[in-house]
């Protein structure tokens, strides 16, 4: 961490130390049921909702589940996401054949809510 030493008038360093604090990343907790996920999948996982930050830039953290599904036919993998950001938490559950998979189409889904809740 860089720590930088201004000379200024008060109000410019409450602004820079809030900008400076608001550039702190998201809280991301990942759980896997029954298995153990892989490092790959989870460097996966974390570098997909580093991207949501874009859509979401007042999100506090971020809940991801991995499950393993008896049901074949539509893929045995389920994700199921949850956003939390103020106003209430948004829950996207997804299942694919793959794990990435499932994640990329929750994600979708995540980015298509959180545009609907800007809109309202």
């Amino acid at each position: 961490m860089v720590f930088f030493k201004l000379v200024a008038p008060y109000e410019a360093v409450d602004t820079f130390r809030l900008n400076f604090l608001n550039l702190k990343a998201m809280n991301v907790q990942i759980q896997s049921v029954k298995f153990d996920a892989s490092s790959k999948l989870v460097e996966f996982i974390e570098k997909k909702l580093a991207k949501l930050d874009r859509f979401a830039e007042n999100a506090t953290g971020a809940d991801v589940v991995l499950k393993l599904d008896k049901d074949d036919e539509h893929g045995n993998k389920i994700a199921v996401v949850t956003l939390r950001v103020p106003g209430g938490d948004i829950r996207v559950e997804e299942q694919a054949r793959t794990f990435e998979e499932a994640i990329d189409n929750s994600l979708d889904v995540l980015k298509r809510q959180i545009e609907r809740r800007k809109d309202k």
